[in-house]
């Protein structure tokens, strides 16, 4: 005998066992009933039929089958897992929306779940007699209306009847009470006006009709916990069943998601513990630089290879990705905008043509603001594209992108200024004479002068000392005899004078003290000359 055919005697066998067990429990049951009738029937009226009904009800609760339990598990899990669902969809659409208006998500909320659940309904329940939650528990909807034991599926009009009475039902009574909640402020219109208080009527009918309809409910579903027949009011008031969707479903539950869930979270959080103590921040950075290396490296020696004959050979074997680009440019500003072609057979003259044409060298975009300096190659960048680059790297040094050096700090830009270094000066005091033509006094360097004493300047009793000289001297012009001499002195006096003049407006402080001291000598000469006299 063949595996198949063993297997279907087995269920005849089955089949016939439970046919006599059947038999024998209504054959017990009728004995019985018999008995409690013939015992009840003597009771009086309103009691013998108080007492045969709970004689029944005894005898089904206490039989082997109980209250016949038709999956009530199943189809509490399909209704949760129904409502998981609709919130994930609509989380989905709110984190969509958001990108066009915050306030879509709250202002919108009751027309998003009414498309959702039509959508829904219309893929699951009208197409296959079945939500997704009751397709996952192996359940179907059926008529419970037909008498036949093939559980044939729902009319179409019991359809339709569910699914405007469960979406459109419940848009309509979410409007209804934002329309109410709206309308019954008592701050827009006095307590005592008729609309107010037609709002109010409105609010406590409602009010009623959420209570009533919440107490139906709360009791159809503990019917349903006794004979697991209907899930909830719609379904007990169009006459829909949840029923197993095979007559051969088990109740079995597989673990195997769980298990495979619980693999995946512990792998995941053994990545989460892992990748702190590997540094991939570090680890990116260094494959990032060895691969601008590498390919710095290419590039030159392709140009290299192009161009053997020219002189720029040794410059583009030696600079960066973006050597080529004038001073005035920032090259993270211009990798930034225009990044550096992949192809290699693009010279530098056709790159710098091609940006030239562009706009993108020589713009507001790429030009250098608030220039500092990379340190030791000392090439120019904007200080906040250095700084950032600088502290991108976390102490690993960044490389410059004209020259490819290791960068790990810089300065501000000090231009062409030249920085000179002064002598340190002398602790003693001391007297210095400088030509009148020097070579350092022309350049006005501080280095050639050395510190000097400070000259008084010339003051009214210098004035006044001249012109007494000077009128002495025109009365000594009288004398015969020393006419000459003292036109000579007259003469020196005169041209010592002028020299005083110019040396002052022309030479320097130390320079007038010499000729201040010339001055007084010539003075006591003529004095003691006139002395003589």
């Amino acid at each position: 005998m063949s595996s198949a055919d063993f297997a279907r005697a087995q269920e005849r066998l089955a089949a016939r066992r439970q046919q006599r067990e059947s038999e024998a429990r209504a054959r017990t049951a009728a004995e019985r009933s018999s008995r409690a009738a013939s015992s009840v029937s003597r009771l009086p009226y309103p009691f013998n039929r108080a007492a045969t009904a709970g004689l029944g009800l005894w005898d089904t609760i206490k039989g082997r089958e109980g209250t016949h339990p038709a999956f009530r598990v199943g189809q509490v899990d399909a209704e949760l897992l129904d409502e998981e669902l609709l919130e994930l969809l609509k989380g989905q659409v709110g984190e969509g929306l958001k990108y066009f208006g915050s306030h879509l998500t709250d202002t919108y909320a009751p027309e998003i779940l009414l498309l959702l659940r039509a959508a829904l309904f219309k893929l699951t329940l009208w197409d296959h007699n079945a939500s997704y939650g009751a397709h996952l528990q192996g359940l179907r909807y059926t008529d419970a209306r037909a008498p036949s034991a093939s559980r044939p599926p729902p009319k179409p009009w019991q359809k339709a009847a569910y699914g405007v009475l469960s979406i459109g039902g419940r848009y309509a009574w979410a409007k209804w009470e934002a329309w109410l909640l709206s309308h019954n402020d008592p701050y827009d219109s006095p307590s005592s006006s008729p609309s107010t208080s037609r709002i109010e009527k409105l609010s406590r009918l409602t009010n009623a009709l959420s209570t009533a309809h919440e107490a139906a409910a709360l009791t159809s579903f503990a019917v349903f916990l006794y004979n697991g027949r209907y899930r909830t009011l719609l379904d007990r008031a169009l006459r829909l069943r949840l029923t197993p969707a095979t007559t051969t479903a088990s109740r079995e539950v597989s673990f195997e998601y769980l298990n495979r869930q619980l693999v995946w979270h512990a792998f995941t959080e053994f990545l989460l513990f892992l990748l702190p103590l590997v540094g991939v921040a570090r680890w990116r950075r260094l494959l990032a630089r060895f691969w601008r290396r590498t390919k710095t490296a290419f590039l030159s020696l392709v140009r290299r290879g192009k161009s053997a004959g020219d002189d720029d050979d040794t410059t583009a074997a030696g600079g960066g990705e973006y050597a080529f680009l004038p001073e005035r440019t920032c090259a993270i500003c211009y990798a930034a905008s225009n990044p550096l072609p992949t192809t290699t057979g693009a010279s530098e003259a056709e790159t710098l043509a091609a940006s030239a044409s562009g706009g993108v060298v020589g713009s507001a975009q790429t030009d250098i603001t608030n220039p500092y300096a990379a340190i030791p190659c000392g090439h120019v960048y904007c200080y906040s594209c250095l700084a950032s680059a600088i502290a991108g790297e976390e102490g690993e040094g960044w490389s410059c992108l004209r020259c490819g050096e290791v960068v790990y700090s810089c300065r501000p830009w000090d231009g062409d200024v030249v920085e000179v270094v002064g002598r340190p000066a002398s602790s003693g005091k001391a007297v210095g004479f400088t030509e009148e033509d020097s070579q350092e006094e022309r350049e006005g360097e501080k280095g050639g002068l050395r510190d000097v004493e400070p000259m008084p300047e010339v003051d009214e009793q210098e004035v006044e000392i001249e012109e007494r000289v000077r009128e002495e001297v025109e009365a000594a012009g009288e004398v015969g005899e020393a006419g000459e001499g003292l036109d000579e002195v007259e003469g020196e006096g005169w041209l010592r004078a002028s020299g005083v003049v110019e040396r002052e407006s022309e030479t320097s402080s130390d320079e007038q003290s010499e000729d201040y001291d010339e001055g007084e000598g010539e003075l006591s000469d003529v004095e003691v000359g006139e002395g003589i006299d």
